[in-house]
Parts: structure tokens; sequence; C-alpha cells
């Protein structure tokens, strides 16, 4: 205990300057295995350092305090004290141990949830990931998590500051896939469909050398949210997606492949007998509420296709036409859709007559000017982006080895 004791001593010591701070690092590195022997007396020595001014020193002692298994009652008193610390701590010095950082975050995370309590879990973790970000492109280990429980406690418009940043810098491939798939879960959550589709796209066209569970679960969520967005589904994966990813996605999701066949038909009684006859598996992916919404807009679907064909319609028309029970429900279904901007049309209430209009925008107000502009400007920093990072893959000495390996390998097949 007293080279603990000492340890405070010297923490209290060294948190001031840049070159203390180091050289406590290398004394904290030295002393963690005996921390992490001692971690059962270690707390009341937390209550010595003070997490605004000793930031690298308790978080070596607060990673060896949490590291054994933690009771429901622990959990309460650590919820406080992990949170206290990510808001006050000072960013510099956690980043020089980002990887206890990380663990202490998870942690905390896990046990929000041991309380059954995700909510108290956002703000403290969307704080961390602030602080341990290099820079709001970087995707750190503490994305998918602070995800996680934006989505469990279905607080899902603060998951939306994070999910509209753009990220060229990632830790591990595991990070951006789950960021992908929770992100794109939030977006279905608040019906952004569109960003829902961006996001799943990029978990299952991202790199991978064997298929990976949160890959199928992405493609099985993208073909739904394909059907209710853009009412088809693609058949095939783009040629940029992995072969592994070609050759195994469509297999391991065949039951939402032929969904999507039967939804290509447009016949409301098949595809509802599909989703009867396969609805223990669409449940058992916690998938069956999404598929009900892919049935429910092929009525969408199919109304929209009438706007390409007829200009006026009654509303027993469109009923019948659309398979609908009532000229009311008809009804109910082209408000909602003039409502969320799907169709232009007016409705005579006096003869039940549905006109189709034309989309009235002429894009050339200031909002849509602004608008186009801002996406060029976007556009134009991303072209300058991946040019900057084309060039530096093009200088890498293990590309650049890699490269002349195989020009070397298809010289020798072509001699042969």
């Amino acid at each position: 205990m007293n080279s603990v004791e000492g340890l405070v001593n010297q923490i209290q010591g060294l948190s001031t300057t840049a070159s203390d701070v180091l050289s406590l690092q290398n004394l904290l590195k030295q002393a963690d295995d005996s921390l992490h022997a001692e971690s059962t007396r270690l707390l009341p020595f937390l209550d010595q350092l003070d997490p605004s001014k000793h930031s690298l020193g308790y978080l070596y002692f607060l990673e060896a305090c949490t590291a054994g298994p933690v009771t429901k009652e622990q959990a309460g008193s650590y919820v406080l004290m992990i949170a206290r610390f990510i808001t006050s701590c000072i960013a510099e010095q956690i980043r020089l141990a980002p990887d206890k950082f990380i663990t202490v975050c998870k942690r905390f995370k896990d046990q929000v949830l041991l309380l059954e309590e995700p909510l108290r879990g956002v703000a403290p973790m969307l704080t961390a990931i602030r602080k341990l970000q290099s820079s709001s492109e970087h995707l750190t280990a503490l994305h998918p998590e602070f995800l996680l429980l934006c989505l469990l406690s279905r607080c899902y418009k603060a998951g939306l500051s994070i999910l509209e940043e753009d990220v060229f810098e990632v830790d591990q491939p595991r990070d951006l896939f789950l960021f992908c798939y929770y992100g794109g879960m939030i977006s279905i959550g608040k019906k952004w469909f569109r960003k829902a589709l961006e996001l799943l796209h990029n978990v299952v066209t991202a790199p991978m050398s064997t298929v990976n569970a949160i890959a199928v679960e992405a493609f099985k969520k993208y073909i739904l949210v394909s059907l209710i967005h853009h009412g088809q589904s693609p058949t095939n994966l783009p040629k940029y997606a992995s072969s592994v990813a070609q050759r195994n996605l469509k297999n391991l999701c065949q039951p939402y492949i032929e969904l999507a066949n039967s939804y290509s038909n447009g016949k409301i009684a098949d595809i509802e007998t599909y989703v009867e006859a396969n609805k223990d598996k669409f449940e058992s992916d916690n998938n069956l509420g999404l598929v009900k919404q892919a049935v429910s807009s092929m009525y969408k679907r199919n109304i929209q296709r009438l706007t390409q064909t007829y200009l006026t319609l009654s509303l027993q028309d469109i009923a019948n036409r659309v398979q609908l029970n009532s000229p009311k429900e008809a009804e109910m279904h082209v408000l909602q859709m003039i409502k969320d901007g799907e169709i232009y049309a007016t409705i005579n209430q006096k003869d039940g007559m549905v006109r189709f209009l034309e989309d009235p925008e002429q894009y050339k107000t200031c909002e849509m000017i602004e608008h186009i502009d801002s996406s060029i400007q976007r556009l134009m920093t991303l072209s300058k982006k991946l040019n900057g990072v084309d060039e530096l893959m093009s200088c890498d000495p293990l590309y650049l080895l890699k490269v002349n390996l195989l020009f070397h390998i298809k010289a020798s097949l072509v001699v042969t």
C-alpha cells in the first residue's frame, strides 16, 4: 500500500506540464500490474485525485478499480464516478492511454445497461467521443457504444449528431461495421430511410475477408428499407462489394430475397401470404415490423404508378386498383402521401375525385439554390480529400510492394 500512496503523490506532482505528464505515463505503465493486484483497495485513493487535474493517473486507478465483476449495487456508484471523470478529464492526458479510456467507457456502458438505464449513458458517452477524437473525421471505438445506447434508450435524435459527420479515419474495421449498422437502425427508427440505406449499404459493401453476422443482418434490413423507400430492392450487390459478400450474402438472406421478388409482382395478396408463411423467421430476426412496413408501402407504390397513367381518378377506382378495402382507406393513403411529398394531388370532397398534379418545384428559389450550392461545395471538399488519400496510398511502401508483386506474378503467367 505504501507504493500506491507513493504513486498517488507522484501523480499529484507530475500532472502539470506536458513533459511531467509524459514522465508520469512511463511510471504508470510500470505500475499497472501492481495496481491491478491491489484493485480491491484502490477506491479510497481516488478521493485524493482530482480528475480535472490528474486525469491520466485517475484513469489508471479507475480502470484497475473497475476491472473485476460488478454487482448492480456497485454499478450505481461506478456510473456516477465514471460519468464525473468523463465530463471533467483533460483530453490531452487521456489520449496518452486511449485503450484504457476506451475500456473504462465500455465498462460504463455495461454498467448503465446492468442498471437498465441506457439513457444515463448517452450524454457522457458523447462527451467521451469528443475527448477521444483527434478530429470530427475520426471514428473511434466508442462511436458504436454511443449509438447502441441511443438505440436502447430510443434517444434517436442524439445519434444524429455523429451520423452526419464524414468519416475518413477508422481504428478498427469492426467499429465501422457496428457504427453503420446501429446508425442504420437509428435512421430507421426516425424513418430517415435515405440515410438508413446509405449506412446499411456501407456495411454490406465494406471490405471483408470472411462474411460476418453484422453484414448479414445489415443486408436483411437493407433489402427491406430499399422496398420501403424505393419500391424495389437491388438484385445484385455493386461490383465494388467484396467477393465474399457477393458470394454469400444472398444465400444467407434467402427469405428476404424471395420477399423482394414477391414484392416486385405488385400483388398485395401474394406478398401477404408469403409474409404469413415466414412470419416466425422474420420475427426471430426482429424484422417483422420492417416487413409490415414494406408490405404497407406497396399500396403507396401502386398509387404512385397510377399517377403515371391517369390525370384524375375517383377514390373508389383507386381503392379497386390498389386493392384497398374502401374509398375512405384510399383517401387516407392519398392524403398521407400528399403530406409526405410523395405525390402531388388534390381531392374534391364533393365527388370523391382525385386530380394528380406535376411537381411544383421549379428549382429556382433561394432555398433550393443554397441547397444546391452547399451540396456542390461538399462534393468539392470530398473530392480533394479523396485525392489526398489516393496520393498517400500511391506512396505507401506496403501498397507499392503488393502492386509490384502482382505485376511480377502476372508477367510470369504471361511468359509461361
